[in-house]
């Protein structure tokens, strides 16, 4: 079974209007802090990528569909900083420390923001070969979901599971998010761009014209017989 934000193609939920008129131009001033409260805990070193990209799919289901983009930054950032023992439940209630944390030390220097946000931090690792040549065709795993942690992060689309498709890039080897995200290590798999048709994903009444082009890892794809 897929998480709340796992939406893609799920019925009831309304088309997707690319006009909706949204505009970040027009973002409130707390959004600004939101995004440099979770970039400056990043900098504590206590968790990655994958796992914020977890904790954001693991709030309430009721919660994550009534909070706005930034407030899901902000809940998924308060749970993992209960969880990782950086701050308490306590603390968080009463917007007080209870005393210096254990990881004050790896604070965030206002010096040194610019340049670790101008380098990013490249995923790429060394690995083994790719399996797939490019125009390989390719069926995805079914279901879609982490075979290792149950209910675990996965960047696999429910959307996508048993679709066939075909390789049209091959990317190198790249942390493997399904392990990244629950600390069991980088776990490096080779990851491809993988197209499929729009009917392929969603059936017949979808444009004949339309594909999707996916960012898959190797363990999630078997060749197609």
């Amino acid at each position: 079974m897929s998480l709340i934000h796992d939406m893609g193609g799920r019925l009831g939920t309304g088309p997707v209007d690319p006009q909706d008129g949204y505009d970040f131009g027009e973002a409130k001033d707390w959004h600004k802090r939101a995004l440099a409260l979770n970039v400056a805990c990043g900098f504590l070193g206590q968790w990655n990528i994958d796992a914020s990209r977890h904790a954001r799919e693991l709030l309430d289901p009721q919660d994550y569909m009534a909070f706005s983009y930034y407030e899901k930054w902000i809940g998924g950032l308060a749970d993992l900083m209960v969880d990782r023992g950086v701050v308490t439940v306590a603390e968080l209630a009463s917007g007080q420390a209870a005393g210096l944390s254990p990881v004050a030390a790896r604070a965030a220097k206002p010096e040194a923001v610019e340049a670790v946000l101008m380098n990013g931090s490249p995923y790429t690792r060394d690995g083994a070969a790719p399996r797939f040549a490019v125009g390989a065709q390719v069926r995805t795993r079914k279901p879609a979901r982490n075979v290792a942690v149950p209910g675990g992060h996965t960047r696999l689309p429910a959307y996508a599971a048993g679709a066939v498709g075909e390789i049209v890039l091959r990317h190198g080897a790249h942390v493997f998010p399904d392990s990244n995200a629950h600390f069991k290590g980088e776990a490096a798999e080779p990851l491809y761009a993988v197209r499929f048709t729009a009917q392929e994903l969603w059936g017949a009444e979808a444009d004949p014209r339309g594909e999707v082009v996916l960012d898959l890892w190797e363990s999630y794809l078997e060749p197609l017989a």
